[in-house]
């Protein structure tokens, strides 16, 4: 089950709301958090957006006004000769600055601060902090859990800081100098785990920077539609759907934008959910009447994965057959120029864009082939995250079962097999997966769960049914609890849906002979497996 957070009526573009806007710039220096600090800026009605620290000069920031910076966190350290740096004049611009972990490093190493590695005090986790006072910690209370996730720590104070919070073993977990209107905190306030970690946000985007809540999500929808109007007139489009929920919301805004030039091609590439297919076109085709043509191209994916067993490399070639079929199905239709995605914020972190560290490639974003022959790839939704996106789905009159649906990998069950994927594999584990969410649902267990799914392991194991010997696959069922999907908790699902479950499918899915329940939390692992 999905929940949307109330305060989810926020997000866009910039230039939808013009130069009058309070902003806050989120400057990246590659951290795997830096898209979900923009995320809880924009939850709290105030346009964020993302730069990378090398791509926005000192007099770029200054000219675009912004109410705020926030530094990122960031894998380096700021001693090493080719870690992230930006110029020392981003804090003598007036102002407020943000520096969150390898930000707040960064803040104390630019002002003659010294940074050092944390030999024996490096801290990973929940961590009690204790409060002395600042701006920044506001009615916040003396004592109180963060998040912290650091190596070094800053081990010497520039002059004109004050310490601010301190943790057992982090001398300096907030620092400020008020008067340059520059914070810094070591730990996370923008995950979830720190207790108090949005009113800290609130304090600086407010309190600090004088921020106006004014960013609403009809905005972005209204702005969207008048801006694809403009761009696409008399252009016909070819979007890729998949019939998950960010392919079905771009689908709805361009078609709201360009009328019947879009065309929505549909790939049945053997790798969907149980009855999934027939479901996206009964939905499109039939109740909204939007232009749709499914492809039936099973045994040419399949045939492409056989022997294949590396995770990016399945990602690759989907995401290269993918643009082949549409190339085809375009040439069939005529001269149509634009490919539409539902690329969303997530999927270009993911893919690594910009200096943030690869996790996975998604095939509308990494995926791609380095030749298509489309002249441009729009991408509505690229600066929005999951539940940003499904709020314009509600907005534009998608049904709520198809806007909140649970995420679903655009490589399909490709990822959620491990080893090569062949079509017995991928039988096996639409009947199990299906299963598994019937039994989730029906016994009012997804209420605790926002995303959950079988995974075909590539490890057989010995079983036995009646008197015979059976020697079939092991399949993993994961169950996550999250708000952001950039951390995420597993769910501790009752026992008895997992016996349910468990005698379900080994009794009613021949080719598997155990069940076993994935335990691990986002980070250390993802919520996919591949």
């Amino acid at each position: 089950m999905i929940r949307l957070p109330v305060s989810c009526q926020t997000t866009g573009t910039a230039e939808s709301k013009g130069e009058c806007m309070d902003k806050i710039l989120v400057l990246d220096f590659g951290g795997q958090y830096n898209q979900l600090i923009a995320r809880r800026v924009r939850e709290l009605s105030v346009y964020a957006e993302i730069k990378a620290y090398s791509a926005i000069s000192p007099g770029e920031i200054a000219k675009a006004k912004y109410k705020g910076i926030i530094f990122t966190g960031g894998p380096d350290s700021v001693n090493e000769k080719n870690a992230p740096h930006c110029s020392p004049e981003v804090l003598n611009l007036e102002i407020p600055v943000l520096g969150i972990c390898y930000g707040a490093q960064l803040m104390a190493y630019l002002s003659g601060g010294t940074v050092s590695e944390a030999e024996n005090s490096s801290e990973y986790g929940k961590t009690e902090l204790t409060v002395k006072g600042g701006k920044l910690f506001e009615n916040i209370p003396q004592s109180s859990i963060c998040w912290m996730s650091h190596t070094d720590y800053i081990s010497m104070l520039p002059e004109g800081f004050e310490i601010n919070a301190e943790t057992e073993k982090c001398p300096c977990a907030a620092i400020s100098n008020q008067v340059r209107n520059l914070y810094a905190v070591q730990f996370h306030p923008e995950v979830t785990h720190t207790e108090y970690g949005t009113m800290i946000l609130k304090n600086f985007i407010f309190g600090i920077c004088g921020c106006k809540a004014g960013w609403k999500m009809d905005s972005f929808i209204d702005a969207s539609v008048g801006k694809y109007k403009e761009k696409l007139r008399d252009k016909r489009v070819l979007l890729a759907l998949s019939g998950g929920v960010d392919s079905s919301v771009a689908a709805m805004l361009l078609h709201r934008a360009v009328g019947d030039n879009l065309v929505c091609v549909f790939v049945d590439n053997g790798l969907l959910r149980k009855d999934e297919a027939d479901l996206v076109e009964n939905t499109f085709k039939g109740k909204f009447g939007i232009n749709l043509i499914r492809v039936n191209a099973s045994e040419r994916f399949l045939s492409k994965l056989a022997g294949v067993t590396e995770p990016e490399k399945k990602r690759r070639i989907i995401g290269e057959e993918f643009i082949r079929v549409f190339e085809e199905e375009a040439k069939k239709l005529g001269r149509i120029n634009i490919l539409a995605q539902g690329t969303i914020y997530p999927d270009v972190i993911e893919s690594g864009r910009g200096d943030s560290a690869t996790i996975k490639s998604h095939h509308n974003v990494g995926g791609l082939p380095d030749k298509i022959s489309f002249e441009e790839i729009v991408e509505p939704l690229r600066d929005l995250f999951k539940d940003e996106v499904r709020q314009v789905g509600i907005f534009l009159g998608l049904p709520e079962e198809l806007a909140l649906r649970q995420p679903f990998p655009g490589p399909g069950l490709a990822v959620r097999i491990i080893g090569e994927v062949t079509k017995e594999k991928a039988d096996i584990l639409r009947e199990a997966d299906a299963i598994f969410r019937e039994e989730v649902k029906t016994r009012n267990a997804d209420k605790s769960a926002n995303q959950y799914f079988a995974v075909l392991t590539d490890t057989r194991t010995v079983g036995v049914m009646g008197d015979a010997r059976t020697y079939g696959y092991t399949l993993a069922l994961r169950a996550v609890t999250t708000d952001d999907f950039m951390t995420a908790e597993w769910t501790r699902l009752p026992y008895e849906v997992l016996e349910r479950v468990s005698s379900r499918i080994t009794n009613e899915v021949k080719g598997i002979s155990r069940v076993v329940y994935d335990i691990t939390s986002k980070p250390p692992a993802t919520v996919e497996w591949e």
